[in-house]
């Protein structure tokens, strides 16, 4: 019979070999590739020494095929808990040098044991990916493994934070669970998502794609969305989930985190923003400029910034506390909604209202985007979902119109009649139906054609229409705007009105939930 100390030499060779993982020559294949392996990532990622692993010795109950002449050690996934600047948070890292880190039966299962115990316990969940796929080996019970994540990712979204890093490949069903997630960081070179690989696309139609172009970290951030950030290496892609983590609360019944400001209030008087926008509203200028005069010094961090670039979304502080910005940017499109920056939108805002982020629009929007692509693509139900996200959201939400607001983008971009508590307008704001130019060239047609000189009655309609109709004291009066500011005292607006709506409480009908127009 064994004696303890056989035992404990047993389990060092156990822990020993799981940390080996593929052994070391897949290690050195992995370090070849500029990735690092899992443990690497697990131990850069959490404080020094707070790592503590759970299901080590889960191994694979398949008996078919060679599974790649390893025991199998951990079943190519490593589960734990851990600290990221003092704060507890429960994560996976799938390790490729084990089985490419294919999800199989029991690996599923670790995976959402893990997920539990972080709903369990009100913490973020991280997920580092690096996966070819379904265990083929395995068959239909690898399906289920997935299906064991993809339900928990569902139940617990909006009830604690979850995060996707793709550090390698993500191919097939193991896409599925990052969609669901709340943020997916990818890495430049190294990480590809896709459902259906290169090989097979070239198979099926004859076309060759490398699977950068197929569904590198470029192509995610910038053409479909899927991703939220474009890391450069495997430490700045970690180096994200630290800082997006330290603008979260850990659970939807906290508080995000706050930071201790000691500003004098004069330092919050910003004469530099009466610069920046300009008066002529056909002219273009950076809303980001905006941003940075209003919010606690470096302290923007901007989400989705390679996608739909006409509207700017991401985390800030203001005067130490977390506010989520949604922002028309004039740069691109004039800052008009089409389908994708509405997709943007509405998504970042129902995240903000899930975890008690108060919600601060800046506003200069031309409408929604015109034309028959985004009338067949579905404009009107894309634009919908910002309609519902800003009425549906309980959290603290304020608007400043910086230039323009014009018809149903006005209305859908946190307007008083759905739900604002305060909007602040700029004196050179417009807020109308429409443009002036397209209402004086409408209600004053007959009057323009019959002049001798049109455009000079044209230019004249419009600055009668813009006086009467278009200033934001028109829309103060009925209520519409709370009031009209100085616009070097935004910040000292905001402060004052994240301060005023601290204890905000706001009850919706009881019910299952809503049914957003996807």
């Amino acid at each position: 019979m064994m004696d303890m100390f056989d035992r404990i030499n047993e389990l060092y060779d156990k822990r020993r070999m799981a940390e080996l993982g593929g052994g070391d020559e897949r290690i050195e294949n992995q370090h070849a590739k500029g990735k690092w392996t899992a443990r690497e990532r697990i131990d850069y990622l959490l404080d020094d020494g707070s790592f503590v692993e759970l299901n080590t010795f889960i191994e694979s109950r398949g008996t078919d095929f060679e599974m790649n002449g390893s025991s199998g050690m951990g079943d190519g996934v490593i589960t734990g808990y851990g600290k990221i600047d003092g704060r507890p948070v429960y994560l996976f890292a799938q390790d490729f040098t084990l089985y490419g880190g294919a999800l199989g039966e029991m690996h599923g299962k670790k995976i959402a044991a893990v997920m539990d115990l972080a709903a369990k316990n009100g913490v973020p969940f991280i997920g580092l990916n690096d996966s070819g796929g379904a265990r083929i080996q395995e068959g239909v019970s690898s399906l289920d493994g997935y299906g064991q994540v993809f339900y928990r990712n569902a139940i617990y979204s909006g009830y604690i934070p979850q995060i996707s890093v793709i550090m390698g490949p993500s191919a097939g069903g193991a896409v599925y669970s990052p969609a669901i997630t709340d943020f997916v960081i990818m890495v430049e070179k190294t990480s590809q998502m896709f459902i259906t690989g290169p090989k097979v696309i070239e198979t099926v139609t004859g076309e060759k794609i490398s699977s950068e172009d197929l569904g590198g970290a470029h192509i995610h951030n910038s053409k479909s969305g899927n991703a939220h950030f474009q890391a450069e290496n495997e430490t700045d892609a970690l180096n994200h989930v630290k800082k997006l983590l330290s603008y979260l609360p850990n659970n939807n019944n906290d508080k995000p985190p706050v930071r201790t400001v000691t500003e004098d209030a004069l330092q919050n008087y910003r004469p530099g923003l009466v610069d920046i926008v300009p008066f002529d509203s056909t002219r273009p200028y950076d809303i980001k400029r905006v941003i940075e005069q209003v919010v606690d010094e470096d302290s923007f961090y901007e989400i989705h910034a390679e996608f739909a670039k006409n509207i700017v979304v991401g985390f800030a502080r203001v005067h130490g506390q977390t506010v989520g910005l949604v922002c028309n940017q004039p740069k691109h499109l004039a800052g008009g909604l089409d389908i994708d920056s509405s997709d943007k939108a509405a998504r970042f805002i129902r995240f903000c209202d899930c975890f008690n982020i108060p919600i601060i629009t800046f506003e200069d929007v031309t409408g929604f985007f015109p034309g028959i692509k985004q009338e067949h693509g579905g404009i009107i139900r894309h634009g919908a979902k910002i309609l519902y996200a800003y009425s549906e959201a309980t959290v603290p939400k304020l608007t400043v119109i910086v230039r323009k607001a014009y018809g149903g983008a006005y209305v859908a971009l946190n307007s008083k009649s759905i739900g604002a508590d305060l909007v602040y307008a700029w004196p050179n704001a417009e807020i109308a139906v429409m443009g002036p130019e397209g209402a004086a060239n409408i209600i004053f047609a007959k009057e323009i054609a019959a002049s001798t000189d049109p455009e000079k009655t044209r230019q004249e309609k419009i600055n009668t229409y813009r006086e009467k109709f278009a200033n934001p004291y028109i829309a103060a009066k009925l209520g519409m705007v709370d009031d009209v500011i100085d616009p070097r005292e935004t910040r000292i607006k905001l402060i004052q009105g994240l301060e005023m709506l601290q204890y905000k409480k706001e009850d919706r009908p009881s019910k299952k939930h809503g049914n957003i127009p996807l």
